[in-house]
């Protein structure tokens, strides 16, 4: 296992090395070439924790990982940008390399979201991070969402800008995508509108980043409303931050998904805790009337996760402070 272990790393530090020398991450013969093998090796399934890495593996890691951020980035400005030209981009899709992956991953993420809506189907939906090249939300008004309506948000207003352009001929999707030019962090009432919020994997680059990201959705999404995100597992984590389950603070998660195959992400997918179910724990002074609660809930809403009570207890505090 150390072996295998010291293998990956190895030969991860070593591509490393050769694309942070790169003049430039725009796709080219050199760039696209380095990053492929980056795939091919973290992509097979491989029990290594990344996170548990001597320190200057770690630190290997983080600036990987903010390399392949801004490669995926230019990758799909590129990309947009061709779409973009034609009279309607949406029959082009398939000059993007990776769009099979989203469809496969926009499928998985429709079927695990339905399993755990209240409703049929959710009418609003905020995709965080979206990007030039929306696929993900596309893919899922396109095929499976017929009817709802998604806000997309960016930071970046070229990014928004070509995003536009790859719908606005469509006459359906035109009335139900919008693009918000915004930083997240900055919206707040309007979170409450939302059914589901889609937080994008180079949302939050870092732990930190990720985790802030988490708590302002926590402090501002509507109770009961459901969020999906996306994670890495093994050595993906080579590839994208890693979200762990105690990172969702002042939510339930509700499902866990790691693909085995060429979608890369894992799927993330939990629920905003009502303020009456954390303070039903919170104020229960007795142990054993806790316990009863806590598990009425548990069966209520068909979940074992460990993190249950830490989470309706420290939500209940934030509650509590923004009072």
């Amino acid at each position: 296992m150390v072996v295998q272990r010291d293998s990956i790393v190895e030969k991860v530090s070593d591509l490393y090395e050769k694309i942070s020398n790169l003049e430039s991450l725009k796709p080219s013969k050199d760039v696209d070439m380095l990053f492929t093998q980056l795939v091919l090796l973290c992509t097979p399934p491989n029990p290594i924790d990344v996170t548990k890495l001597p320190k200057n593996n770690q630190e290997m890691r983080s600036k990987l990982i903010r390399l392949c951020g801004e490669a995926e980035g230019l990758m799909e400005k590129h990309y947009a940008t061709i779409l973009g030209s034609f009279d309607n981009p949406i029959d082009h899709f398939d000059l993007f390399p990776y769009f099979n992956n989203y469809i496969k991953l926009s499928l998985l993420e429709y079927n695990i979201l339905i399993h755990h809506c209240s409703s049929q189907a959710p009418n609003r939906v905020a995709f965080i991070g979206s990007g030039p090249l929306p696929l993900t939300s596309i893919c899922l008004a396109l095929y499976h969402l017929t009817s709802t309506t998604f806000d997309n948000y960016d930071i970046d207003e070229e990014a928004n800008s070509l995003a536009a352009r790859l719908i606005a001929s469509d006459s359906d999707l035109s009335k139900r995508m919008f693009f918000n030019t915004a930083n997240i962090m900055n919206v707040t009432s309007e979170l409450k509108d939302y059914d589901v919020v889609f937080l994008a994997a180079l949302v939050g680059m870092n732990k930190e980043d990720k985790v802030q990201a988490i708590e302002h959705l926590a402090k501002n999404m509507a109770p009961g409303s459901l969020l999906m995100l996306r994670s890495a597992h093994g050595s993906r984590g080579f590839l994208y931050p890693i979200v762990d389950s105690c990172d969702l603070h002042g939510f339930e998660v509700l499902s866990v998904y790691h693909p085995t195959d060429e979608v890369i992400n894992s799927v993330v997918i939990a629920r905003k805790l009502q303020v009456n179910e954390v303070a039903t724990i919170a104020l229960t002074e007795d142990a054993t009337v806790k316990n009863n609660v806590i598990e009425e809930l548990k069966l209520k809403q068909n979940v074992d996760d460990e993190t249950f009570k830490m989470n309706m207890v420290e939500e209940f505090a934030f509650e509590q402070n923004l009072a």
